[in-house]
């Protein structure tokens, strides 16, 4: 069974919890990781000659624009992960659209690969801003994976099929990929994806419920990871005990639980597992 391996290519700085204490206008004057983070990820894939789908944000192809190339020169698939990573439920449709069709146009312009797939800041497509899909279609995505089907305080739409599926919308249909989970048997789902749940649980944890996606349902898991989470080094800007846990907690930790799950499981691409399709007009 091959499972899909994504990285959402984004500074420290990007993620929600943090932006409160880092604002877009002070970005350029923060210290930067992403290239020598990234480049720890690109090494150990190739270390391993395994290709992930790399979900990369706008601002990051507008600053580093070899970074992306190199990613993509390297076999890896490009996704689009926002321009300035606002969560879609903070934005107007124009909004998100205006945000949408700038990270297209940095991404292209970076590695000349109009990505097909999308993936929102914090899985933040939720109940109240399932018109982002449409607006996906319209700007030409194929793919999505921005809906987590789990309970959360600030995402997620729970009752959501835990399996990948094609919906429609007044644009077209897209296919929606969702992040790992397993479902108990009383019913309720419990998140296996990655990110901060790679962090703060157990290895035993995500391999269990990887191994029980493949061997029980039998269908892959998508797994994601970002750049900064391989660093125990990075700047701490958050600030509240919440966003603090949230964010650092197990950083020294995701290199050697990443590396061991690239080693036990089979991995590749969003688009080798869900193949591409021509966008419907």
């Amino acid at each position: 069974m091959r499972n899909i391996l994504s990285v959402d290519v984004e500074e420290y700085f990007h993620p929600t919890e943090v932006q409160v204490w880092a604002p877009q206008e002070q970005w350029d004057s923060l210290p930067a990781t992403v290239e020598r983070n990234t480049r720890r990820v690109l090494e150990i894939l190739a270390a391993r000659n395994l290709r992930a789908t790399c979900f990369v944000v706008g601002w990051v192809a507008e600053k580093y624009p070899a970074l992306v190339r190199e990613i993509a020169a390297a076999g890896h698939e490009i996704g689009c992960h926002s321009y300035a990573h606002r969560c879609v439920f903070d934005l107007t449709p124009e909004e998100f659209r205006q945000d949408t069709l700038q990270a297209q146009s940095a991404i292209e312009d970076a590695c000349g690969i109009r990505p097909f797939a999308y993936r929102a800041p914090s899985y933040s497509i939720t109940r109240e801003a399932l018109w982002a899909l449409e607006v996906l279609v319209e700007c030409g995505f194929t793919h999505d994976s921005s809906i987590y089907p789990v309970s959360h305080d600030r995402y997620g739409i729970a009752d959501f099929g835990r399996q990948a599926q094609t919906v429609s919308t007044p644009a077209g249909t897209i296919l929606e990929i969702p992040a790992a989970t397993v479902q108990l048997g009383d019913g309720s789902t419990l998140p296996v994806g990655g990110g901060a749940y790679l962090r703060l649980l157990p290895y035993r944890y995500t391999a269990a419920g990887i191994r029980r996606l493949n061997e029980h349902e039998g269908r892959p898991a998508m797994i994601y990871t970002h750049p900064w989470e391989l660093d125990p080094e990075i700047p701490r800007l958050a600030r509240g005990r919440l966003a603090r846990w949230r964010t650092y907690t197990g950083l020294g930790s995701v290199r050697g639980k990443l590396e061991r799950l690239l080693d036990e499981f089979e991995f590749t691409t969003l688009g080798s597992v869900y193949p591409a399709r021509p966008a419907e007009n």
